[in-house]
């Protein structure tokens, strides 16, 4: 786990990095759309709880991506999306359970590497974030919820304690898919007590190795999860053997 003193020097950099991922989740997701008007400065300052200089530096981020333009005396604007996207996925994705499982497939690829960088960068407060993270999926999950929206919330987490914004990003962009296909596997999940406490142990996992800065492990119980995931879709005969791993 990396030292938050050593890296004390890049905080206002690693700040103004996530704010600008943040908003550009947003944008992503649809939840700002071309034509919105950004909060001011001040309003973005106390939202987030960082200085205006670092909201100053995230925008200025979002203009070189071409994701916001000022326009004088009105503030700054969300700009139409360009004619291409660097990724795109067909919104018919997720119309089969042949696709859950391709995107259940993805997210093993994609997160076990993250979530192994995230052991080797990971600050004490990001560890901490993974722990509250974790506590608001069991808090949701004991209350019958099945926690999707909290899940998705852990794995965020687990993209910004790899100190790249790129994987919160990426996460943005995959949230709609990610989002239906976790709302089926834990649509089955929830009916067995045991799956439910099986998906608890693994995210305890993920956490441990991630704080105990053990990046094998932490790769380990990533793709595990993953893997128990694609079981635990056999098991309650959603699908077969086949069609995980030929």
């Amino acid at each position: 786990m990396a030292d938050d003193d050593a890296a004390l020097p890049l905080v206002t950099e690693r700040l103004s990095d996530r704010l600008a991922t943040r908003i550009a989740v947003q944008i992503d997701s649809g939840n700002l759309h071309p034509g919105d008007r950004l909060p001011t400065e001040q309003q973005l300052a106390a939202t987030h709880g960082v200085s205006r200089t670092v909201v100053r530096e995230a925008v200025h981020q979002l203009k070189s991506q071409g994701l916001v333009r000022s326009r004088q005396g009105s503030g700054v604007f969300v700009t139409a999306p360009p004619a291409h996207r660097a990724l795109a996925f067909d919104p018919k994705v997720l119309e089969s359970i042949d696709a859950v499982v391709q995107m259940v497939e993805l997210r093993r690829v994609i997160e076990g590497e993250m979530t192994a960088l995230a052991a080797q960068r990971a600050t004490r407060s990001q560890v901490a974030e993974l722990k509250r993270a974790l506590r608001a999926i069991d808090t949701a999950t004991d209350s019958g919820e099945l926690g999707v929206e909290q899940d998705l919330a852990f794995h965020r987490a687990i993209g910004e304690a790899t100190g790249n914004p790129q994987f919160v990003r990426l996460l943005g962009i995959l949230e709609a898919y990610l989002r239906d296909a976790m709302t089926v596997t834990k649509g089955y999940e929830s009916m067995r007590t045991d799956f439910m406490e099986q998906v608890r142990r693994e995210h305890r996992a993920i956490v441990e190795a991630v704080g105990a800065g053990d990046v094998k492990a932490a790769r380990r119980a990533a793709t595990q999860h993953h893997l128990n995931g694609e079981q635990r879709l056999i098991t309650s005969s959603v699908i077969k053997p086949a069609k995980v791993r030929r």
